[in-house]
């Protein structure tokens, strides 16, 4: 495993415990459970920083990757959705991409969400750029899904399916939340609908970090292969 990836989940680790500490410092009120946490933000920056890195090794200057500011793009059923990280260069729309994480308890409930949130996003942006949102050009753009995934009981125990009328598809069968990201991120690439995927685990209790890829198709280095391929591309279309 990448060092700075290790890092970057670190820095994940650290962010939540500091946001959880501090929220309701001033107000006096705090968020129940695991909430606390993640309405503070900017945990997956490290991800984002490191990504911003790679981009940057291909030409991209920096002031063409947008992060936190300026990150809203046009979509077709809705009038603008903020990215977590976009690129710009020459005015072509080079990459969109989300870092997203799940932390217990209620992993059933944050799987639909976050399932139905990026099925959502990607469905937006590409409708977006055939009908011309991003101009007219030959280069579309790459859209990326970077997922975090806490390592523990809950996440990787098998997870009962509901079938009143009828039968779910025989791989989500028995399979935990854990197996059913796998899936899922798989099948975000298979469709089409990303053009990579990341998908990475780490127990979040303890001092030792240990950062795991359940599937080689969904390593990080996988994934930035693919970004700084077409970044590569990208910068070559406008020499």
């Amino acid at each position: 495993m990448d060092p700075k990836v290790i890092d970057a989940v670190r820095f994940y680790r650290e962010s939540r415990e500091k946001q959880s500490n501090n929220q309701g410092a001033v107000a006096g009120i705090k968020d129940m459970g695991a909430r606390s946490a993640v309405t503070g933000g900017a945990q997956m920056d490290g991800f984002a920083d490191l990504v911003s890195s790679a981009i940057m090794e291909c030409g991209i200057p920096s002031n063409c990757i947008y992060k936190k500011k300026s990150v809203e793009l046009p979509g077709y059923y809705r009038p603008e959705k903020q990215w977590d990280l976009i690129v710009v260069y020459n005015g072509i729309l080079g990459a969109a991409i989300e870092f997203k994480s799940q932390v217990g308890p209620s992993f059933g409930n944050n799987f639909n969400n976050r399932t139905e949130e990026a099925l959502g996003s990607a469905s937006d942006i590409w409708v977006a750029y055939r009908e011309g949102r991003f101009g007219k050009h030959m280069i579309k753009p790459w859209l990326g899904y970077l997922f975090l995934l806490e390592d523990c009981p809950r996440s990787t125990t098998p997870v009962a399916v509901r079938e009143p009328h009828f039968q779910v598809d025989e791989v989500f069968r028995g399979a935990s939340y854990k197996k059913r990201y796998v899936v899922f991120c798989q099948r975000l690439i298979l469709e089409r609908l990303y053009d990579s995927a990341c998908f990475l685990t780490s127990n979040m209790s303890g001092d030792e970090i240990i950062v795991q890829e359940p599937n080689p198709g969904l390593s990080f280095d996988s994934f930035i292969s693919s970004l700084k391929g077409h970044m590569k591309i990208l910068v070559g279309f406008l020499i």
